[in-house]
């Protein structure tokens, strides 16, 4: 047996042999996959084989663009069959606000490069004409897109794998995993051990005990899913061309042709099962080609809808009913990319539809272990984007609810209240009571907008009820103060002889000089992509505060872990400390009520930190804002966060202080023109590209990711970061819209919002270098104006952040 490998693949599904066909096509050929049973022999083997293009995560949209343009030549490329199906898809609509978010995908397909058009009754007909098309207002149809055979498809890829110098061995159950002093790993098998550089965990339904192994809970959860196979219809006998893949949410499910006959999968939206859930929701491990026994009393709700959807359907027998296990994540997206805290081991499960994104997961993730960064956004993707809050009770409840609402049009502001609360602070009744609508990022709790009693959001892709809501919380930090509890960020204290020396080496700007400075500053890669963004405040000659957004918590702590000599502690203090917010023209009269401490602008001076007093509390108290207004971020021990508010509240009254949350948040940076971690600064773009290169410090040394910067500033950009105003009227810039330029698609919107202050439709967009003039912006199916500024549309000198 193979004793050394530079990977080891554990899981022979479509997610593990897809990064086996794209490591060894990247030039990995040192690769060995091992699989207990046989390939396929888990969840891959017994999937309904469905490629949709059409999904409402741009990302994730070029993830399963990947596999369709993949799996129609595949067979050409290894000489083995794929059972590839182009019949296309069409998603039903029955409502305007489908049609809504049809529109919206369709916005940002030609930059992920699939074709969909939204189509009408009469044309659904002349495409199914089988269909009842009581209440149908419209379609979506994705040409490029269909199913295959999984199991071909699969053993294509082996095949394939194989060719390119990569290894299998079937029918050897790993054992365990143990990480060694040197950094490598140890797979013990039963058949011997192997020792590896990388190793990754595609064990699909098995990825948790997998994960144990090296102490980590991996947050999937196994449910049952269940499709029919009807006997034969005659109808289709006589067709000469086959149905597209038809997904209807009144169904909850989908239903196509399988052959000559039919095929209907039910995702209950009630009553949903975890498999194994007598074993605590795990197989055995003797588990193989495991079906369940079918439960057609479970979905008959919905089965009955799919049968008068499709009358023929109705009339001809069950062949078979399939009910197997697939994972689910609290968010519905798979895992794929590093195992959060162990350097070199790497997640490659957790896919609800695993065929969709089996080689669009590996060919990413390929890229990022053999190149170090993917080319596409692997925010929605990377596992480090849940915590050790999402333990198995918290994966459960998202996951059922991901289960059961798979077919239900994911609205924005969609707030699943399944397994919250999680992470709170002392404030969270105390703004419940007060109106706060909560949203959740890594677990949190935050206050999302402030709302009176009875009133109730009215979810669309269009402007919605909160629009006056938000206005006057944006108003109130304009004109008078604000207060918010963003306790969400992430903070970690650096301290020690050699932590100055240590972040120097991992951050692109230079660290602040002076005790108690301020600095702003990107974690790059090797390649001087954009990994991390994160506020430094210097609280000692080798006393170091960061802070970074929340969902960067387990990122962050890794990148400072890794970097980390003897010499240097790492103290991870991010539910240690509350933080609010105080901003606004007023900030400073309410605060200096409460302390001891001149906070005037010559003894605490713009982007300056100081440790003080304030009503009795000690605070770290920073002088810098997110949302362009004179203000501080107070960061106070967590225990004395309520009794803090409570101060400051009854201080700013007579000011007409006001609460405010995210939602106006992104509306006043928008006005500011700051850029967003993970919307504008991501691992696909460079600090060049970001139009930040006076965050670069070229001149201070050696540090990760300056050569590579230096290079791409050197060969020139191929897209680059603009800000302008659209000219919208009763809908924003959500994220992933196409900007056109006549004919031409020259680039994506990253985000945007309406500014309440200056009274415009603000957006952030890359686009082709040189594009600047006849820009448009298709959103919701219309095209609008760009128009680009060159400065913020507030206060673009930072006057009232001086002040």
């Amino acid at each position: 047996m193979q004793t050394h490998a530079k990977v080891v693949i554990i899981g022979g599904g479509m997610m593990g042999v897809g990064l086996l066909y794209h490591l060894a096509e990247a030039g990995w050929k040192d690769v060995l996959l091992i699989e207990k049973g046989e390939l396929t022999s888990g969840s891959t083997w017994h999937a309904a084989g469905q490629c949709p293009s059409f999904i409402g995560n741009y990302n994730m949209a070029k993830i399963h663009h990947y596999g369709n343009t993949l799996y129609p030549k595949l067979e050409a490329m290894t000489g083995h069959p794929t059972g590839w199906h182009g019949c296309g898809g069409i998603r039903i609509a029955t409502t305007q606000e489908e049609i809504d978010w049809f529109r919206h995908v369709a916005g940002f397909a030609p930059n992920v490069g699939f074709q969909m058009e939204i189509i009408g009754p009469d044309r659904i007909r002349e495409l199914n004409p089988w269909l009842r098309l009581d209440g149908i207002l419209a379609g979506a149809h994705t040409t490029l897109d269909g199913h295959v055979d999984p199991a071909s498809a699969c053993n294509s890829l082996a095949a394939g794998a194989r060719a390119l110098g990569a290894t299998i061995m079937r029918r050897n159950r790993v054992t365990g995993v143990t990480r060694l002093a040197s950094g490598e790993f140890r797979v013990e098998t039963e058949q011997g051990d192997v020792i590896c550089e990388h190793f990754v965990n595609a064990a699909g339904c098995y990825a948790r005990e997998v994960g144990r192994w090296l102490g980590v809970d991996t947050p999937i959860t196994n449910m049952e899913h269940q499709y029919l196979v009807t006997e034969p219809l005659a109808e289709f006998k006589d067709s000469p061309v086959e149905l597209p893949v038809m997904r209807d949410p009144a169904t909850a499910g989908y239903y196509r042709q399988e052959q000559k006959a039919g095929l209907v999968g039910i995702y209950e939206h009630r009553g949903a099962r975890e498999a194994w859930a007598s074993r605590g929701g795990l197989p055995d491990w003797s588990s193989e080609n495991e079906l369940f026994e079918g439960d057609l009393d479970r979905i008959a709700p919905w089965l009955e809808k799919a049968l008068e959807r499709m009358p023929i359907f109705a009339n001809a027998g069950i062949k078979r009913i399939i009910n197997g296990a697939i994972p689910h994540t609290p968010d519905g997206n798979p895992l794929v990319g590093p195992m959060p805290g162990v350097p070199n081991a790497w997640q490659c499960c957790g896919s609800s539809i695993g065929i969709a994104q089996g080689a669009g997961c590996g060919k990413f993730l390929a890229q990022w272990m053999v190149h170090g960064d993917a080319e596409i956004n692997m925010a929605s993707v990377d596992p480090r984007r849940f915590g050790a809050y999402a333990d198995q009770d918290y994966t459960r409840a998202k996951s059922f609810d991901d289960y059961e609402n798979m077919f239900e049009t994911p609205l924005p502001g969609r707030e699943v209240q399944a397994g919250r609360p999680r992470r709170i602070t002392p404030l969270f009744d105390v703004l419940k009571t007060k109106g706060a609508v909560m949203t959740e990022v890594h677990g949190w709790e935050r206050p999302k907008y402030f709302a009176p009693a009875g009133f109730a959001e009215k979810l669309r892709f269009r402007r919605t009820n909160t629009f006056d809501l938000v206005a006057a919380e944006c108003r109130a930090v304009r004109e008078r103060v604000g207060i918010m509890d963003l306790s969400s960020f992430a903070k970690f204290d650096v301290t020690g002889p050699g932590a100055e020396a240590m972040l120097d080496r991992l951050i692109a700007n230079r660290l602040p000089g002076k005790l108690d400075g301020i600095g702003l500053t990107q974690v790059l890669s090797d390649n001087g992509r954009i990994l991390g963004e994160w506020t430094i405040t210097r609280l000692g000659p080798d006393r170091f505060y960061i802070l970074t957004g929340a969902g960067a918590e387990e990122q962050a702590r890794d990148d400072l872990a890794l970097a980390a000599g003897p010499d240097v502690t790492i103290e991870n203090v991010t539910d240690t400390f509350g933080m609010l917010v105080v901003a606004g023209p007023k900030a400073r009269d309410v605060l200096k009520t409460l302390t001891e401490t001149d906070l005037s602008n010559a003894a605490f001076r713009w982007l300056s930190a100081k440790e003080i007093t304030l009503a009795g509390i000690p605070v770290r108290a920073l002088r810098v804002t997110y949302v362009g207004e004179l203000g501080w971020e107070l960061h106070a021990p967590m225990a004395d966060l309520a009794r803090l508010y409570a101060a400051i509240w009854a201080a700013g009254e007579p000011h007409g202080i006001a609460d405010f949350g995210v939602q106006a948040v992104n509306s006043l940076r928008m006005e500011k023109g700051y850029r967003g971690f993970g919307s504008e600064l991501t691992n696909e773009i460079t600090l060049i590209e970001a139009d930040c290169a006076r965050f670069f410090a070229s001149d201070k040394g050696g540090f990760r990711g300056r050569e590579a910067t230096l290079a791409m500033r050197a060969k020139g950009i191929s897209t680059s970061l603009v800000y302008g105003e659209i000219a919208a009227t009763d809908c924003d810039i959500h994220g992933g819209e196409a900007v056109m330029q006549g004919d031409r698609v020259v680039g994506v919107c990253t985000s945007g919002a309406f500014g309440h202050a200056t009274g415009k439709s603000l957006a952030f967009a890359y686009v082709q270098p040189g594009a600047t003039l006849g820009l448009e912006v298709v959103i919701l199916g219309e095209r609008r104006a760009l128009t680009l500024l060159d400065a913020p549309a507030w206060d673009p000198t930072n006057a009232r952040q001086k002040a």
